[in-house]
């Protein structure tokens, strides 16, 4: 799954694609994507000059496809091939290859494509100005926008995944704590949670999910995004702008944080989950 500003993507166990939300740019139009293995959504902060977004898919051959907002680039990503994971942030697109180097498309301002001397590279993510990237050691590599020192990764160690949200980023160890840099409103308890098996980074929230299903959430919830505290037998989270998807073991997915309309319609996804 993935949740962006203003729109929410899924992968089906039989590799199709669903989205709900807005879909001025196009970010929704995934009903023609077939052997798809992981979604990414573009995200960027709730603003009144944001909204328009993109969406990219992985499909199972290592090549990748994208639809909606094209201002910078970012869904030129035809010709990639051997890609094993990708991102998506505001106006740009990560991709992982094989050989563990990284590719990008897109806005290139801010330096967060400036990606190509990364090596040895598991997992990327995108924040909306700064990007991040695990590496197989366990240690993490950042570049871009630093201004609230979210991309001080410096001397993180033995990592399972990393995370970055608008000026903010978190990492997950393998002990199962979650470590932090960056905004301290969306981060705040954090460093409390313990036994946590996944975690990821909204705009200004932040949601993780510990070994028993149930879900944390810190920051910003003018929205409702962080009103997770009811959810059971959830085997992954996504944030996104001003909202959280949970996915349940049966492959349906509940939400929080969106209008009616848009939780409706994520309510009757089904089957739901990665091949």
């Amino acid at each position: 799954m993935a949740a962006g500003r203003r729109h929410s993507v899924a992968v089906r166990q039989d590799g199709s694609v669903v989205a709900a939300g807005d879909s001025r740019s196009g970010e929704c139009d995934v009903d023609q994507w077939t052997d798809v293995v992981s979604v990414a959504v573009g995200n960027v902060h709730t603003a009144k000059n944001t909204g328009r977004s993109h969406t990219v898919g992985l499909r199972s051959d290592g090549t990748v496809c994208a639809t909606g907002w094209d201002q910078d680039g970012q869904c030129r990503v035809a010709g990639w091939r051997d890609i094993r994971s990708v991102a998506a942030g505001w106006r740009r697109t990560l991709g992982v290859l094989t050989d563990g180097t990284v590719v990008a498309a897109g806005r290139e301002s801010e330096g967060a494509c400036d990606v190509q001397v990364w090596t040895d590279i598991a997992a990327v993510s995108c924040g909306d100005w700064h990007s991040v990237g695990l590496r197989a050691d366990g240690c993490a590599v950042a570049c871009g926008n630093n201004h609230r020192r979210q991309c001080n990764v410096d001397g993180w160690e033995n990592l399972i995944a990393i995370s970055a949200g608008c000026l903010h980023t978190v990492g997950l160890t393998s002990s199962g704590a979650v470590i932090a840099t960056g905004n301290a409103s969306a981060v705040d308890g954090v460093q409390d949670w313990r036994d946590v098996h996944a975690v990821d980074a909204g705009s200004h929230h932040t949601v993780g999910l510990d070994t028993n299903g149930r879900v944390l959430a810190v920051g910003d919830s003018s929205h409702g995004q962080c009103e997770v505290d009811g959810w059971r037998d959830i085997v992954a989270v996504a944030a996104g702008s001003t909202h959280t998807l949970g996915l349940r073991r049966d492959g349906s997915v509940v939400s929080a944080g969106l209008t009616t309309a848009d939780r409706e319609a994520i309510s009757r996804w089904h089957g739901i989950g990665v091949r």
